[in-house]
This record gives structure tokens, sequence and C-alpha cells, in this order.
């Protein structure tokens, strides 16, 4: 057992201000206990397995901790800063293939009311790419692959439009490494107004490629 995952106290001391201080109704369970679990389970099971279905119920510590998403958000977005801004942000995307369910379960696709929970700016974060109903996941990393922003979005959606949005929060990195898919005049603009080098391959399939020198 002496590779299960405990939270220090240091640690805790810095995650106390971020989580729920109210009582009201139900009393949850050790905050250090249930965050201890969560990602001890998110390490071990995604190591051992590559997928965290199985992770589900011993997930469902985390709703005693009242309005999860809210919270693990907050969390999220004050550990990322913690360190200061990155110097060389790393960007990508990958696709999580949903389970058969997620697009209505028994009766096929049609819509359901728990269709429109997830969603990125009013769209769904579920889509039908030709690959099968995936989300997509857009991360920003600093030069160590730490994340330090990320959205969700339906498999089908663009890179660059989410790419524009996590850049914008870190104006004073020196430069910006990405695959070719975020090879678009808009993110190389935005980049350079900024002050920022972008890393970026050309991508073979566009036709005209920004007049930027690479070379200088």
């Amino acid at each position: 057992m002496s590779d299960l995952f405990w939270l220090s106290e240091a640690q805790m001391r810095r995650l106390a201000p971020l989580l729920p201080s109210d009582t009201r109704g139900k009393p949850r369970v050790d905050d250090r206990r249930a965050i201890s679990g969560i990602v001890h389970v998110l390490r071990s099971v995604g190591r051992c397995t590559g997928s965290l279905w199985p992770a589900q119920d011993a997930l469902q510590p985390v709703r005693a901790l009242g309005s999860q998403g809210r919270v693990g958000a907050r969390v999220f977005r004050a550990l990322a800063r913690a360190g200061g801004p990155p110097a060389e942000p790393l960007l990508d995307s990958s696709h999580a293939k949903a389970h058969r369910s997620a697009g209505g379960g028994k009766g096929g696709s049609a819509r359901k009311p728990s269709g429109g929970r997830g969603t990125h700016c009013g769209r769904p974060r579920l889509g039908p790419p030709r690959g099968g109903r995936t989300t997509k996941i857009h991360a920003l990393t600093d030069h160590l692959g730490r994340p330090i922003g990320f959205e969700l979005t339906a498999g089908q959606h663009g890179d660059a439009p989410v790419a524009l949005a996590l850049l914008a929060p870190w104006p004073s990195a020196k430069l910006c490494i990405a695959d070719a898919v975020y090879d678009s005049n808009g993110i190389r603009n935005f980049l350079l107004a900024r002050g920022i080098l972008p890393v970026i391959p050309d991508n073979p399939t566009r036709k005209q490629h920004h007049p930027f020198d690479r070379s200088a």
C-alpha cells in the first residue's frame, strides 16, 4: 500500500481557502481524504487501464464537496497560476471517445433532457465526427507538461478558436509550441502581436502560409 497518494499538510493548507466553507445539509466527508482518494484513483486507474471509466464509482466522494465543477475549476486555476506565467507554453488537443449511452442511450440519438448538460459557449461538448461520438480535450501546458489551461468541446469543434482563449491569459510567454493543426494566420498573428514566437510547423494542407519568416 506504499503507492497510495495522500495530500501533505502543506498541500492542504494551500487548498483549504479554495474549498467550500459552508456546512449546510449532510456533513461532507473529510476533505483531505476525499481529494487524496480522487488524485490516487486518477493516477492509478488511468495508468493501469488507460481509461477512467472504472474510476467513476471511486470518484463519488467529490460530490460531498458541493458544487464540484466550480470548486474544481477554482482549485485548478489557483494552482496553475502558483508557479507564475510560463515562458514556453505547449498547446495540443486530443479526442476522448464517448460511451454509447452518451448519445441518448436506448432510443438512439433522440434528444434527451441530459443532452444539454455539457456545453462550451452554449454548444454541446459531445459531437459526431467521422470516428464516432467524441469529446475534444484542448490543453495548454508549461514546458514540463504541467497543465495550466484546458477546455472541452464537441469532437468536431475546431482547434484554433479554443487555442486563442487558452493563450489569452498568458501574454508574457516568450514562445508557444504547437503542432501543425494550429498553423493558422489567426493564431500566428495573435501570438506575434504579443511578442510571442510561434513555434508551429507548416500545415501541408494549407495553400497559403503566413508571411512571417520562420527563419528570422
